[in-house]
This record gives C-alpha cells, sequence and structure tokens, in this order.
C-alpha cells in the first residue's frame, strides 16, 4: 500500500535574466530545484549509481547558465564555478545531459511552465495504520511458527543423524564379526 503524494507549490518571482548575484542565486537555485523535481529527473536521479556526480553535474550546469543569462563572460563563469570554459560551454549548449535538462528547465521558466513544487508524502489515515499494524502483528506471529518448525526440523534431523551414526556402527561391528566367522 502506498502513501498519497501531494505537491506543494512555491509561489516566487524568478529573474529571468538576473542583474545582481541575488538574482543569480534565485534564478540558479530555482533551475536547480525545478530540475531536480521534474518527473522525468527523479526517475533518472534515483536509478543513477553516480548521484552525487550527476548532482555536481546538475549544478555547475544550473550556476553556468544563471550567470550566462546575467552576461558574464564564459571565462569568468569558469574561474567562478573551477571547471574548463570547454565545460562551461558543453553544459550551456546542452551538449551534456545536465546542461540540457537546464536549458529545458530555464525555457520552461521562460514560458511560465515552471512550477516549483516539492512532493510530499501525506499522512496515513488511521484506518490504514491500523490494518498495516494488524497485518505486521499477523507476520510476526507467521514469522514466530515457521522459526519454531525451522527449530523443530533441525532438532529432528539432529536426531535422524544420531540415529544413522549409531546404525553405521552397528553395520561396522556386524561386519567384524561376519568377517572373524568367515574365517574361521
Amino acid at each position: 500500500m502506498s502513501l498519497p503524494v501531494k505537491e506543494i507549490s512555491i509561489p516566487i518571482e524568478i529573474p529571468v535574466t538576473p542583474l545582481s548575484r541575488r538574482e543569480i542565486k534565485q534564478l540558479e537555485t530555482a533551475l536547480i530545484i525545478g530540475t531536480m523535481f521534474r518527473s522525468d529527473v527523479v526517475q533518472t536521479i534515483l536509478s543513477s549509481e553516480e548521484f552525487t556526480t550527476w548532482l555536481d553535474s546538475l549544478a555547475v550546469a544550473a550556476a553556468a547558465l544563471a550567470m550566462d543569462k546575467a552576461g558574464y563572460p564564459i571565462s569568468r563563469i569558469a574561474e567562478e564555478l573551477g571547471r574548463t570554459e570547454a565545460t562551461i560551454r558543453k553544459h550551456l549548449r546542452g551538449e551534456t545531459k545536465a546542461g540540457k535538462l537546464v536549458k529545458e528547465t530555464y525555457e520552461m521558466l521562460v514560458k511560465g511552465e515552471l512550477k516549483l513544487s516539492i512532493p510530499v508524502v501525506e499522512s496515513a489515515k488511521p484506518e490504514e495504520v491500523e490494518k498495516l499494524s494488524k497485518e505486521v502483528e499477523e507476520l510476526k506471529r507467521e514469522n514466530a511458527m515457521l522459526k519454531s518448525k525451522v527449530e523443530d526440523l533441525r532438532s529432528r534431523l539432529k536426531s535422524i543423524g544420531v540415529n544413522i551414526e549409531r546404525i553405521a556402527e552397528n553395520v561396522s561391528q556386524i561386519k567384524k564379526i561376519v568377517e572373524e566367522s568367515e574365517k574361521m
């Protein structure tokens, strides 16, 4: 049973052509959040084995685009972000996955299509919690019963093993007696 998810929208004004350092940070933040919470991107993030590398690339692409829209030259963007000019160009042209996604998010922002929203899991209803609690208790009882059966089977196997050893010893003794009697 999955819990319902709703989205909380954050109404804020984002400058698409920033004029100050503060506005650059606002645009950068909007691009990061807007990109990360797109449904297609959430799936990519969840299935990515290199999540931290991908997230860093996304942050660099968002910062580069925000600075570019403020009119910063590529050399200054590269210097401030600690990346090569070639890397910054690739992000800005959309040649990297992160650059492409950030660029798409920026276009959505320009067109007024970008809603900054955060998915929130709604709390479960009391009857759902009670139902799940009963299921958990039932599973605990079943687990205890199965553990008891496993212990019983182990005990039986041990007993069978002891009996097999006794039978093997008896067979060995009978074999010796038969061999001795044949020699006579």
